[in-house]
């Protein structure tokens, strides 16, 4: 039976996620507030160029279809011909990724790109091999310690996309707890998490931060699943979360396992990497996204003119790299959409720091210093000042996340690493 309805949600999730970026029903979702930008191609692309995409899973999952749209994206506003570009899909992170690599090398690919937290080792051991190769990986902790010209991590300060996507679930709360539906006490969030990781870390605690700049009341409760993508226990994370009276949840996973508990019983729910709109049109409320297409055209632009890759690249909302769908403003609280785009104003000139550290406390003292394990060894040793100017710079050191803190007001109802 969990087999059944694993496929059914997974059906559902492809369905849903049929127009990741776009706006739904126009009667009652909003055009973004941020919207991904056109890429900019000023540069000339080489005939014998070729570009090689490996991939954790497939379409299926909400992360994986990001990166594939991504691609297709670049690929058409580049005008790259279908023998240029090579994709890969459920590749595991393991062995299968360095032989992917390999043969993605011998195919031609003058650029290979990785996916996934665990290609990472696998992905250096073929930059190794191949020096005349550049290998590009997402998520990734080691290309500023690795020393290799030719490997690079790329991530993006998706912190500020699940901060404004916070601030419309707060505005949520609020206007449940003025209807009388709960009380200011009962504001209470539940976050389905994928794994304890700095990455999970810093997007539940700034969507967190985002939902209590707007209702000082919220508290939020963490159910982890230990798999970046599985339908059912993410279904079962979300129903444990409602069945803890949770009024609103969202999630770091894969699957439309959350989102579509939320719709079967009608509780609010802010999504990620993709509208869950078509499916959930009664409970979806907004989705932030990393969009991959800025990076995609600046490694194929670097290659084709010449030009070094960072070792460390973090994309923002400037560079067209967090992005947020429309809101569905038949299940957002009124004013969300004007809320969001003055915190996007305030992001942008810096009057509004995500991790500022006046508006949180850690075992109820003020954070004013953190050492934060950026130069990664498997003793996760703390080595680098995090904390400067009242904030903590997230993303500052490498691109990937670091922010690992358990502040106030978020409790962990379980531990996955």
């Amino acid at each position: 039976m969990k087999k059944i309805l694993a496929f059914l949600l997974a059906a559902l999730m492809v369905f849903s996620l049929a127009a990741c970026g776009g706006t739904g029903d126009k009667d009652t979702m909003s055009e973004s507030p941020l919207p991904a930008p056109q890429l900019t191609v000023d540069y000339e692309v080489k005939d014998d160029f070729k570009i090689g995409y490996i991939c954790l899973h497939d379409e299926k999952s909400t992360y994986d279809k990001n990166f594939l749209d991504a691609a297709d994206e670049a690929t058409k506003a580049i005008g790259l011909k279908d023998d240029q570009v090579i994709i890969k899909t459920n590749v595991p992170e393991g062995k299968e990724c360095y032989e992917a690599a390999a043969d993605l090398v011998d195919q031609g690919c003058d650029i290979v790109f990785a996916n996934s937290f665990g290609h990472e080792d696998f992905m250096i051991q073929a930059a190794r091999e191949f020096p005349e190769v550049q290998f590009c990986h997402a998520t990734g902790t080691k290309a500023h310690t690795e020393g290799l010209d030719n490997y690079h991590n790329a991530f993006a300060s998706i912190y500020e996309g699940r901060y404004l996507a916070g601030i419309a679930a707060g505005l949520k709360l609020n206007e449940m707890i003025a209807a009388g539906k709960i009380t200011a006490e009962q504001a209470k969030m539940g976050y389905v998490g994928a794994f304890t990781y700095a990455e999970v870390i810093s997007g539940y605690t700034s969507f967190y931060l985002g939902a209590k700049s707007v209702c000082p009341s919220v508290t939020m409760e963490v159910q982890f699943t230990g798999s970046w993508y599985d339908a059912i226990e993410e279904q079962n994370a979300a129903e444990a979360l409602i069945a803890r009276n949770c009024a609103l949840i969202s999630q770091h996973a894969d699957s439309m396992g959350a989102p579509g508990a939320c719709e079967a019983a009608g509780v609010p729910n802010v999504s990620y990497n993709g509208s869950t709109y078509e499916a959930c049109p009664e409970t979806f409320i907004v989705s932030s996204r990393i969009n991959w297409a800025p990076y995609f055209n600046y490694i194929i632009k670097c290659w084709n003119t010449g030009a070094a890759i960072d070792a460390d690249w973090c994309g923002g909302i400037n560079e067209g790299s967090v992005v947020l769908t429309g809101v569905n403003e038949g299940a957002a609280a009124e004013g969300t959409v004007a809320a969001i785009k003055t915190a996007i104003e305030g992001l942008k000139n810096g009057s509004v720091k995500v991790f500022n550290t006046a508006n949180f406390t850690k075992d109820g003292a003020a954070v004013t210093t953190y050492m934060a394990d950026v130069d990664t060894d498997a003793a996760f040793t703390a080595d680098t000042e995090a904390v400067a100017n009242g904030a903590f710079e997230e993303s500052k050191y490498r691109s990937a996340p670091y922010f690992d803190l358990r502040i106030d007001g978020i409790t962990l109802l379980n531990e996955k690493f």
